[in-house]
């Protein structure tokens, strides 16, 4: 006799029931209990998410009442998300509302504030009060001290449960009345922010409703479960904003940070989801993979808050863990950022329907039970910080006075970072340091140390002593050696070296000139009005900007491929000379045009009136005519999203350089003619045809420009011949309990290697020093050619700067080179190992694509 189950949903819980195959009766039931499985998600309404051991307030909204359904019958969008909010902030008087910021497709950042009346009568004095005591000032009256959570949802827009859940808590903490909530909101601030990434959000609810049925098809293969690249998770420009918690380099971020550090929130919740057949997941993590600069007691907290979600969640039935997976290394995730900000940052993560309800190895998992999870452990976060209270809040004001003792040993010190040629960069990393409310100053005067020379202006100076230098250690430090080897994103990230930028610790602080409060890009101009020509060095970071408004006005400009100097100053590979006779603009305009874009992109521009100079001579044959680029980027299936994103940001908001982003499934109908750059991201592959046209198209003339894996791919097809180095570290001694940690092992997750380089080769122009910092998180090896012009960047011997790789991997990256550029018939093959634009704030390495596409002809 055969034994089949059939799952249903009822009240959270999975029951199974045993039918005989044999009975007709068991098709009966089947049909029956599909027919609740199919229609019950229409037919949950609040009581199924909502506590019923308190009363609600009938003049506050429900979400239903506002947005047309129950929650969990569609997938909220934003603007409904949106309005609801804005109804229930007029109708409360615990709620405030305000919009921090905008993304960039134009969408409103929420931020709620909710708590008691009382409170919020003295909201600033509260504030100010909670940031005093981290200043390390005695606390007067410990007990009296509201403790502050905020809690943020759906950060990756196709994980919508949490922003759903966000409706309910709102409505709770707006409508319940009992002696338990106004305690808890006469002891808690509330900041909620129920969508952390409007835009994605959008873009995922949008897809979920229009392929959802009538009758719900928990079928996997339905195209319900299966977005169009670039689905819903990411930010407009495709950037996953869960790593942009340190970086900032993003208008959510940045509202959402400005708002972090005017608070200090004890406690961050950061709610996800992950694939369909797991359960729950809450913090801690894994406990090895913690970073070495968060306390001990940040975990223990952590743990003890958990214990709240354990409760709650045994009460509804719901599956979870905790401690096996994830980690808290990384500083740029949301739920590791306040850890080095004497917060305690918690990651919840539930199992994703990925639309109205999925098969699952649990059996069938409907969107309303994930938003039961979420709103579940919204309340037992706030359950745990009303019950915490005291020893949460004495843990950051510990945090601080802590830090401030560690600052005070250190009051003579201070680290310097610059570059003397190009304030731009330097600007962009004190840029980050600003939102992080690290404090800097301008250097007294110029000065060398460690051989590195730091110019005003162009430099800035960073004391120690200050409440915030565990976050500056943080952002500053390099790190080789691990517990671990194994990390959930990458292992390092100091910034000047992402920047690439001269920079130095433990200088002494009399090199202090006067803090920075008003921070401003410096100004660019032209020098005078010339007759002859303009000369611009290339180093600017924003230097190629100018040079494609320049092209694009028809403008001709030459670049120097030698060294020169005049009238007193030395100029370097690179520069830029735009000769005033013979141009479409006359003398008078060009000088006008000129100045108006050196004011716009803060560039020095000078003058000259002769062409000769000691070295090559302007009209000489060293300077080489360039020529607009009209750029593709190809983009849709097979290639990495993130990756085209960044330089779709890239382009479009550092450069103003318009870009098509062509989409792989129209490559057979373009005509690529249109194109003289093509650019292909981190890709498996491309289709037949779509290959042979590439390739014909490149051996035409044009420049093929491609990353990370694409060049396994580009090898294969023949568009380059190079020699790949194979690793193949064999497993010895190793459980099968261990195999997936030791194959995990070998992966580079994320480091920076330092590189020499040839900076006479276009492929470098801009680079004042002979090494660079280079990001890595592949394991394509290059070997160096045998012709050593041919490798214009190389690994040193002893490549680890910063970040964890494995011996193995680390012995096969010596001496390779991360960069090839070789001919195929009249084109270029241009390959990066690794991306240069590594989430929008790896500043350093962006110049070398500028320097592939505009120096293309000189390769």
């Amino acid at each position: 006799m055969i034994f089949k189950s059939v799952a249903f949903l009822c009240s959270g819980f999975f029951i199974f029931i045993n039918l005989k195959q044999n009975t007709m009766i068991r098709l009966s039931l089947i049909c029956l209990l599909s027919s609740f499985i199919m229609t019950s998600q229409n037919t949950v309404d609040a009581s199924y998410y909502l506590p019923q051991d308190v009363s609600y307030n009938k003049n506050i909204p429900t979400p239903e009442s506002i947005i047309g359904h129950q929650v969990g019958e569609w997938h909220v969008t934003h603007d409904k998300l949106v309005q609801y909010m804005h109804e229930l902030a007029k109708a409360s008087d615990r709620i405030s509302i305000e919009i921090t910021g905008k993304t960039f497709e134009d969408r409103p950042l929420l931020l709620l504030t909710i708590t008691s009346k009382s409170n919020h009568n003295n909201l600033d004095n509260i504030r100010n009060n909670h940031i005093a005591a981290t200043n390390g000032n005695n606390v007067k009256d410990i007990n009296s001290m509201p403790i502050v959570v905020y809690q943020g949802f759906s950060i990756h827009g196709n994980e919508p449960s949490g922003s759903n859940a966000a409706l309910l808590l709102a409505y709770y903490l707006a409508a319940a009345e009992s002696d338990y909530i106004n305690n808890l909101l006469n002891q808690t601030i509330i900041l909620l922010d129920p969508s952390f990434n409007p835009d994605g959000l959008q873009r995922f609810s949008y897809w979920a409703n229009t392929n959802k049925s009538i009758h719900l098809n928990p079928d996997p293969n339905d195209r319900e479960y299966h977005e169009v690249w670039p689905g819903g998770r990411t930010n407009h420009y495709w950037f996953d904003m869960n790593r942009d918690w340190l970086p900032v380099q993003l208008p959510e971020s940045r509202a959402r940070i400005t708002t972090y550090h005017n608070w200090l929130p004890n406690i961050l919740t950061d709610h996800h989801e992950m694939g369909t057949n797991a359960t729950f997941f809450f913090q801690p993590g894994i406990p090895s993979r913690t970073h070495p600069l968060t306390p001990k007691l940040n975990q223990e907290l952590t743990k003890h808050i958990g214990d709240f979600h354990a409760k709650a969640l045994n009460k509804i039935g719901s599956l979870y863990y905790t401690q096996e997976s994830f980690d808290d290394f990384y500083y740029g995730k949301g739920s590791t950022f306040p850890d080095i900000n004497g917060g305690i940052g918690i990651l919840f993560e539930q199992a994703s329907s990925r639309g109205h309800i999925q098969e699952s190895d649990n059996g069938l998992l409907t969107f309303p039970f994930t938003i039961k999870n979420q709103f579940t452990t919204a309340l037992s976060t706030l359950e745990a910080a009303k019950e915490m209270r005291i020893d949460i809040l004495k843990y950051q004001h510990h945090f601080y006075k802590n830090a401030l003792l560690e600052a005070n040993k250190e009051s003579n010190k201070a680290i310097v970072f610059g570059d003397e040629k190009d304030a731009a960069r330097t600007y962009h990393l004190a840029d980050i340091l600003k939102r992080h409310n690290i404090k800097f100053h301008e250097i007294k005067n110029d000065f060398t140390v460690d051989n590195k020379r730091f110019k005003k202006g162009y430099s800035y100076i960073v004391p120690k002593n200050q409440k915030n230098i565990r976050l500056i250690n943080a952002m500053f430090e390099k790190r080789t050696t691990f517990q671990d080897s194994l990390f959930y994103d990458i292992s390092a990230w100091s910034f000047p070296l992402a920047f690439n930028l001269d920079y130095s610790e433990n200088v002494s602080t009399t090199y202090l000139g006067d803090e920075v409060v008003n921070l401003k890009l410096k100004n660019g101009s032209v020098s005078a009005a010339s007759n002859y020509a303009y000369l611009m060095e290339w180093h600017e970071y924003y230097s190629p900007k100018i040079l494609n408004q320049l092209l694009n006005k028809d403008i001709r400009v030459k670049v120097a491929l030698k060294q020169f100097s005049i009238n007193g100053k030395d100029y370097d590979y690179g520069t830029l000379m735009i000769p005033v006779q013979n141009q479409k603009l006359n003398t008078s305009n060009l000088y006008n045009y000129l100045s108006e874009l050196a004011t716009e992109s803060h560039i020095p521009i000078d003058a000259v009136n002769t062409g000769l100079t000691e070295g090559i001579d302007l009209g000489s044959q060293n300077f080489k005519t360039l020529n607009k680029p009209n750029i593709a980027l190809l983009v849709g299936d097979n290639i990495t999203s993130y990756d085209a994103g960044e330089i779709w940001h890239l382009f479009d908001t550092q450069y103003n350089i318009t870009v098509t982003k062509l989409d792989t499934k129209s490559i057979e109908s373009a005509n690529l003619n249109r194109y003289n750059v093509i650019i292909i991201p981190n890709s498996r592959a491309l289709n037949q045809s779509n290959t042979q046209k590439l390739k014909e198209w490149t051996k035409n003339g044009g420049t093929l420009i491609a990353y990370r894996n694409t060049i396994k791919w580009l090898k294969e097809k023949e568009f380059i011949k190079l020699e790949l180095v194979e690793t193949n570290v064999p497993a010895k001694n190793i459980t099968f309990e261990q195999k997936s940690d030791f194959k995990g092992a070998q992966e580079i997750g994320g480091a920076i290697f330092e590189a020499k380089i040839d900076r006479s080769h276009p492929i470098n122009f801009g680079y004042k020093n002979d090494k660079i910092s280079v990001f890595r998180n592949t394991r394509v090896f290059i070997k160096k050619d045998s012709i050593s012009y041919n490798n214009p960047i190389q690994y040193t011997k002893n490549p680890l700067l910063s970040g964890y790789i494995s011996k193995p991997n680390l012995e096969a990256l010596s001496e390779t080179v991360p960069l090839q550029i070789k001919k195929l018939s009249k084109g270029n093959v241009v390959v990066f190992t690794d991306n240069t634009n590594f989430r929008g704030f790896w500043y350093g390495t962006n110049k070398l694509l500028m320097n592939a596409i505009f120096f293309r002809e000189e390769f």
